[in-house]
């Protein structure tokens, strides 16, 4: 939403009649204005080896914004300036996902994808969330591999030993990192957006989030509504599933989408030898299950168990790839008998969501991101980025045990592929309580969600629980369309357009729009209808 044009008094005191972010005060004089809204971003080029026209900066902002004079943060900021400023229109916030992910480098691809007349109206804006990457980045003191993901399967023999991972976990990161985690939040990353803004002499900004980016960018809209322009959150996480309720809905979300599998593979069973039937698909894949939990078998030199096929439900959501992984690996489990050895299957399943980089895996790490500078990244800061967010955004976690177990029986029995993997313990069991309480969605918010049909970290009803949740949104839906992550997902993608038309004009469209995508290359291995 673009905020009205202020009255020529107020334009000339400018950032002096900002509200402090977070604080909702007004200062009346420059003097009063905290130091850290008036300090202004060094500009340097990031990297001798990236374009001159791609620069980072680093701001200072408060840990604690109820106490702005204390600790600082560092956030590292970069941007490319619009080239034509005949037509800027303002800035364009980056977020590409999480939590835990860093976001530096955004503004090189967006500036290599986006379409010219979008991309002349803003300055791209990327920056590392506080605590990730180059922002302060936190750490839970080197988690072992092992330790690492979102848990493992239930089961009531090994559910001591989840306790147990779930209790190191959280005693390791508040060993660690504990007077800075409870600070590390979706709302606290919402005030640094606002620093941002502040320091950049923006009266509003406009944002591209993606997957958790998207859950950001409507916290943003809640909590500094009239500084909210052109909004774009494509892959939607339903701010009433925040967090738990994110990770069960993998499980839910999975089961339309194994279905639709089971019915691609019996229309190409000559190709793929799964089954002539959806029924006889379903069939031969518990089979492998069971087979693999009696006799794990080696496939690609990694031991393979039920658990470990049943790990990644996001494989469901493109046909075409799990039909490949299944045949594969009952290839492997049809073989003549192999060494117990040779490998362990995965002890947690990998961090998910939201933790995905929007709409593409190839992001750089941030040791390597275009523009690193000589900031030590903590090995384990996805992790310890990951958990302050999804354990520090709401108090709605469950801290007996026992809960989870219940909880996972049950999901087991309705949701057989992952559901015992969602509702399995967290290290959220064992964390501090939150400082705030979650952001309600009460305030008019005119954006313009973006959903991918068959996305795997975002399932569609996530998507639609974000459209519901804000009032005036609008949403584009690409039918059919598989991936995390629509706009610019490709140079043809159907959503381009709507959200093409309304980053430059700022008109929303007047009601929901449904795309499909031009048609998939016709399958490799056989032929068939998608």
């Amino acid at each position: 939403m673009r905020t009205k044009r202020l009255a020529p008094l107020l334009a000339t005191v400018g950032l002096m009649a900002t509200a402090l972010p977070g604080l909702g005060a007004t200062p009346a004089s420059a003097a009063q204005t905290p130091e850290y809204l008036r300090q202004k971003p060094a500009w340097h080029r990031c990297s001798p080896d990236r374009p001159a026209a791609y620069e980072c900066a680093t701001l200072k902002v408060p840990l604690d914004y109820q106490r702005p004079e204390g600790r600082k943060l560092d956030l590292a900021i970069s941007r490319m300036k619009s080239e034509n400023p005949a037509k800027r229109r303002g800035v364009l916030l980056l977020n590409p996902g999480g939590p835990g992910t860093p976001g530096l480098f955004r503004p090189m691809r967006a500036n290599a994808e986006m379409a010219k007349d979008v991309r002349d109206r803003y300055d791209l804006i990327g920056f590392d969330p506080r605590g990730v990457g180059e922002s302060s980045p936190i750490g839970c003191g080197g988690l072992k591999p092992e330790e690492k993901g979102d848990g493992g399967a239930y089961r009531p023999e090994t559910f001591a030993a989840d306790v147990a991972w779930a209790r190191g976990v959280a005693d390791k990161c508040r060993e660690k990192s504990g007077d800075v985690i409870p600070y590390i939040t979706t709302r606290n990353t919402a005030r640094d957006m606002d620093v941002i803004r502040t320091v950049l002499g923006e009266r509003t900004i406009s944002y591209l989030g993606y997957s958790y980016g998207t859950y950001l960018g409507a916290v943003y809209s809640q909590m500094f509504p009239q500084r909210t322009d052109r909004f774009v959150l494509d892959s939607g996480v339903d701010p009433e599933r925040v967090w738990r309720g994110m990770m069960q809905v993998w499980s839910t979300g999975a089961e339309p989408a194994f279905a639709r599998w089971t019915r691609w593979a019996a229309e190409r069973s000559e190709t793929y030898g799964l089954g002539a039937t959806p029924e006889a698909v379903s069939a031969t894949f518990w089979a492998l299950v069971a087979r693999a939990d009696r006799e794990p078998f080696l496939h690609q030199g990694e031991k393979v168990t039920g658990d470990s096929i049943r790990s990644d439900p996001s494989l469901y959501f493109s046909p075409r790839a799990a039909s490949v992984v299944i045949r594969g690996m009952k290839a492997s489990a049809d073989k003549a008998p192999q060494p117990a050895g040779g490998g362990e299957p995965a002890a947690k399943a990998p961090l998910g969501t939201v933790r995905g980089a929007g709409p593409r895996a190839d992001e750089p790490a941030p040791s390597s991101a275009p523009g690193a500078t000589e900031v030590d990244v903590p090995s384990d800061n996805a992790d310890a980025a990951h958990w302050a967010v999804v354990c520090g955004d709401t108090d709605n976690w469950p801290r007996d045990p026992a809960q989870y177990a219940r909880d996972a029986e049950r999901d087991k029995a309705q949701h057989p592929l992952y559901g015992d993997f969602a509702s399995n313990i967290k290290p959220c069991a064992f964390w501090q309580r939150p400082l705030e309480a979650a952001t309600p969605m009460k305030t008019r918010a005119a954006v313009l969600t973006v959903q991918n049909e068959w996305d795997p970290m975002t399932p569609l009803a996530s998507g639609e629980g974000m459209h519901r949740a804000l009032i005036g949104s609008r949403m584009v839906l690409a039918r059919g369309a598989e991936g995390h992550g629509a706009y610019l997902s490709n140079p043809t993608a159907c959503v381009n357009i709507t959200v093409d038309a309304y980053l430059s004009t700022g008109r929303l469209p007047a009601a929901d729009v449904t795309c499909e995508n031009p048609p998939p290359a016709p399958d490799p291995e056989g032929s068939g209808t998608r």
